[in-house]
C-alpha cells in the first residue's frame, strides 16, 4: 500500500509519492525527463524538452476562459540529495521511504525533495484535472536549480506565451515573494605542499549541527562546521604542535555543512591536551550557539601510529589563516526591509586534495554590488596567500516591483479564501523567477508554497494541512483569472 494513500488532495499526494520513488537529486534528469514526456503523451498535452531537460507541458484553456491572458506554472525538477552518515540510501538508485508523522511526511534518514517536488506534484494534478476552471496553462519544470538555477539559465524564455508566472517553490504558507537575493559561488584554490610525517594519528569530528538552506536558514545564525573546525585547529595550534593530513566537511554549495572532520598528526604526549582543549571549545561553541544549534558535537578519536604525508606548515598555516579570515555568514541586514538578511556568505564545502586546499563559497545578497564586494573579498583571501578563484553559478537577483496585478489577484484571492491578508515580501534565497524576468521583463511573477521546514537536511518534512490548504488556493487563483 502506498504510504500516502488516503491522504488529501488525493491526486498531489499520489503525484508526490510517486514523484519520490524517481531519483531526482541535481544531474540525474534522464528518468525525470522520460516520466514527464511519458505523462504529457498519456494525457494527450503538448510538451517540450530542451537540451538541459527543462520540460515545458501546455493545457488548453477550459472553457470560458479562451480570452484570458495565459498563465506560467513554475517549479523545478532537482533535489537536494543529503542522507545522514550512517544511511546507505544511493540516491542515483532508491527511491525515498516516506514516512507520515502526524501533520507531516518526511523521509527516512534522507531530505524529502518537497522542495520541489509538491511543485512538481501539484503541477501534474493540474494538468491531468479536466474539470478545473483555469487560463491556458504552460507547465515549466526546470532542471538543476539547487545547483546555480542551470536549467532556468539555459531556457529559451521567447517560447512562452504567459505573462503571469506562479512560481511553486517556497516554503512558508501566507507567504507570497514579490523579489529575491542574486547569488554567485566562489570556487578557491589554495596549493599546498606536503612531508612525511611519523606520529599518532588523531580524527577531530564536527557533528550535531543543524545545517539547513544556506539562503533561507542563513538569518538563524547557524553554526557552521567548516568554520569550527578552523576555530578548533586554530586553538590547537596555539597549545600543542601538530600537523594537518586530511580536512572535509560540507557536500553542497547552498547547504550550511552540518559536519566536518580533520585528521591531524601529534605526538601521544600531545594527546590529552588535544581532548582536553576539544573538550572545551565543545562546551564555548554550545554556550555561544544556544539559540541556534544546542546539540553541537566535537569528537576525538585516537587512530595509532602511522607514516604518512601531512601539510607542510606553512601550507597549514595558509589553511588556518584562510578559514579564521574568510567572511561567514550573515553579513549585512537589509535597511528596507525588516528583519531580511541582504548578504551572506556561506563556507560551504572544503576538501583537502594532494596539490590543493579547496573551498567553495555560496554568497547572496539582494544588491548587486554588495554580492559583488563580498566575492572580490573571497578572491582577494585566496590570491593572497597564492590560490586562484574562480566564480560560478551567477544569478541575478528579482527585485520587488511596487505594481503586480498577478499580486492583488492573489492577495485578493487569499484574504476572501482565509479571512486574511498574506504577508508580501522578498527572500534571501535565489528563485527561477529572477533569471525569467531577466529574460522578459514584462513578466508578473509572484512565488508561493506551503509550509516545508528544515529543507535541504535529512529532517526536512512537509505539512500536509499546508499543502492542501495551498492547493485550495492555487485553484482558487486559477479561477479569478477569467
Amino acid at each position: 500500500m502506498a504510504v500516502l494513500e488516503g491522504l488529501k488532495p488525493e491526486r498531489v499526494f499520489y503525484y508526490f509519492e510517486k514523484w519520490c520513488q524517481i531519483p531526482h537529486g541535481s544531474g540525474h534528469t534522464e528518468e525525470v525527463r522520460r516520466f514527464l514526456t511519458d505523462f504529457a503523451r498519456e494525457h494527450g498535452l503538448t510538451c517540450r524538452v530542451d537540451d538541459s531537460d527543462n520540460v515545458l507541458i501546455e493545457k488548453a484553456a477550459a472553457p470560458g476562459y479562451e480570452t484570458a491572458v495565459p498563465v506560467i506554472i513554475q517549479g523545478h525538477t532537482d533535489m537536494v540529495a543529503e542522507k545522514t552518515v550512517q544511511s546507505e540510501h544511493d540516491f542515483e538508485k532508491d527511491g525515498l521511504k516516506l514516512s507520515v508523522n502526524g501533520d507531516y511526511i518526511c523521509a527516512e534518514e534522507t531530505t524529502l525533495g518537497a522542495d520541489d517536488g509538491i511543485a512538481v506534484a501539484y503541477a501534474l494534478a493540474l494538468l491531468e484535472d479536466s474539470n478545473l476552471e483555469h487560463p491556458a496553462l504552460e507547465v515549466l519544470l526546470t532542471s538543476n536549480e539547487e545547483v546555480g538555477l542551470l536549467g532556468a539559465g539555459q531556457f529559451d524564455a521567447s517560447v512562452l506565451r504567459g505573462k503571469y508566472l506562479i512560481n511553486i517553490d517556497s516554503e512558508e504558507e501566507g507567504i507570497l515573494l514579490g523579489g529575491c537575493a542574486g547569488g554567485v559561488s566562489v570556487k578557491c584554490s589554495i596549493p599546498v605542499r606536503y612531508v612525511e610525517e611519523t606520529n599518532n594519528r588523531y580524527e577531530i569530528r564536527v557533528t550535531g549541527l543543524k545545517g539547513g538552506h544556506s539562503g533561507m536558514e542563513i538569518g538563524r545564525q547557524r553554526a557552521n562546521a567548516n568554520i569550527l573546525m578552523g576555530r578548533i585547529l586554530f586553538t590547537l595550534k596555539q597549545q600543542m604542535p601538530f600537523l594537518i593530513a586530511e580536512f572535509e566537511g560540507g557536500r553542497k554549495h547552498n547547504v550550511i555543512p552540518n559536519e566536518a572532520r580533520a585528521l591531524v598528526m601529534a605526538d601521544e604526549a600531545s594527546g590529552d591536551i588535544l581532548k582536553d582543549t576539544v573538550k572545551l571549545l565543545e562546551k564555548e561553541f554550545c554556550r555561544e550557539y544556544a539559540g541556534s544549534d544546542a546539540d553541537i558535537t566535537l569528537t576525538v578519536t585516537e587512530l595509532g601510529l602511522s607514516t604518512e604525508p601531512a601539510l607542510h606548515p606553512v601550507s597549514m598555516e595558509k589553511i588556518l589563516f584562510f578559514l579564521m579570515n574568510q567572511q561567514n555568514g550573515v553579513i549585512h541586514m537589509s535597511g528596507l526591509v525588516q528583519g531580511m538578511v541582504q548578504t551572506s556568505a556561506n563556507t560551504a564545502v572544503t576538501v583537502l586534495t594532494p596539490e590543493t586546499f579547496d573551498v567553495l563559497v555560496s554568497i547572496r545578497s539582494s544588491v548587486e554590488s554588495e554580492k559583488d564586494h563580498v566575492a572580490s573579498r573571497s578572491c582577494y583571501l585566496t590570491e593572497f596567500l597564492g590560490g586562484e578563484c574562480e566564480l560560478e553559478g551567477e544569478y541575478p537577483a528579482w527585485e520587488y516591483q511596487e505594481t503586480s496585478r498577478l499580486r492583488e489577484i492573489m492577495c485578493r484571492t487569499y484574504e476572501a479564501l482565509f479571512g486574511e491578508q498574506p504577508v508580501v515580501t522578498t527572500v534571501h534565497a535565489g528563485l527561477e523567477c529572477g533569471l525569467f524576468k531577466g529574460k522578459n521583463d514584462a513578466l508578473d511573477c509572484i512565488s508561493f508554497g506551503p509550509d516545508i521546514l528544515d529543507i535541504h537536511s535529512v529532517n526536512e518534512r512537509v505539512s500536509i494541512s499546508s499543502v492542501a490548504r495551498m492547493w485550495e488556493y492555487l485553484l482558487h487563483v486559477l479561477k479569478n483569472m477569467k
